[in-house]
């Protein structure tokens, strides 16, 4: 059988922009550290996603040392030192049905933000005061989410993908899907029955099958949704279930430590 390697890592620091490649991450109850802590909300609190402002996808989060840095076509580089602030004002917040209060970030980051989206927006980040349960339905008490969607990982095998890219009529990229983790030496859609697993030394529970949503057609380099909607009317001809269209799965860590690309994974 076939060695399950960890090939790549990948977090997101703004919710629904362009994310980073790394080599090692750090896991922590909510996720990979720093994936998904900063997030746009609009005037009225709502959370912002690419999937009604697909400009975000070319907005780049980073940091320069521990300063949050964001970067976008068009834009000076923005670089923001009090990028975790630890005291200052909160904004109560909404992201799908949770209502949250986190931190707000600096005003030049809202105006910032703002410009590049052509709308009223601030920034705000979740800090260990703003606590996210994920779904009950999956989960055990005390587990937590940051502002991603649903759960704190996202994982899907290489071999899925390259089944999916022999359905379409063109190339998709890993990216459009953004997970955290992608892993090889499985069967396509392989990950879909596992239950438990360790890679490198954490274990996670995997929990529930990702549902996917109109973001998978946005081409990240372009902002441009794909006119026939690929990839999500092809996943929809054979990967429709009761509950959406799946593709991917999603985690929910059962212990901290550092994963590595080039981790072996064992199915529990």
């Amino acid at each position: 059988m076939p060695e399950l390697i960890l090939t790549r890592l990948s977090y997101y620091p703004l919710k629904s922009t362009a994310g980073i490649d790394v080599l090692q991450a750090k896991v922590e109850p909510r996720g990979l550290k720093d994936d998904r802590r900063w997030m746009l909300v609009g005037a009225d609190g709502c959370f912002l996603t690419a999937r009604e402002h697909p400009r975000l996808l070319q907005i780049q989060a980073g940091f320069k040392g521990q300063a949050l840095t964001l970067s976008a076509p068009k834009m000076s580089v923005l670089e923001l030192d009090e990028a975790r602030p630890e005291a200052g004002p909160r904004l109560d917040i909404t992201v799908w049905r949770d209502q949250l209060s986190a931190a707000a970030m600096p005003a030049s980051a809202d105006a910032w933000c703002s410009e590049y989206l052509g709308l009223t927006c601030r920034l705000v980040y979740m800090d260990e005061q703003c606590e996210r349960a994920t779904d009950p339905d999956y989960s055990v008490d005390g587990d937590r989410v940051s502002f991603a969607d649903g759960f704190p990982c996202l994982l899907i095998s290489e071999a899925s993908l390259i089944d999916l890219n022999t359905r379409t009529p063109l190339a998709i990229s890993m990216r459009r899907f953004r997970p955290n983790l992608v892993i090889s030496g499985c069967e396509a859609y392989a990950e879909d029955d596992w239950q438990r697993l360790r890679i490198g030394t954490v274990e996670f529970a995997a929990v529930k099958a990702c549902t996917r949503c109109v973001l998978t057609t946005i081409d990240p380099d372009t902002s441009e949704k794909h006119p026939a909607l690929e990839p999500l009317r092809t996943l929809g001809s054979y990967r429709r279930t009761e509950r959406g269209i799946a593709f991917g799965k999603n985690l929910i860590p059962r212990g901290m430590g550092t994963l590595r690309v080039g981790d072996s994974a064992e199915i529990l």
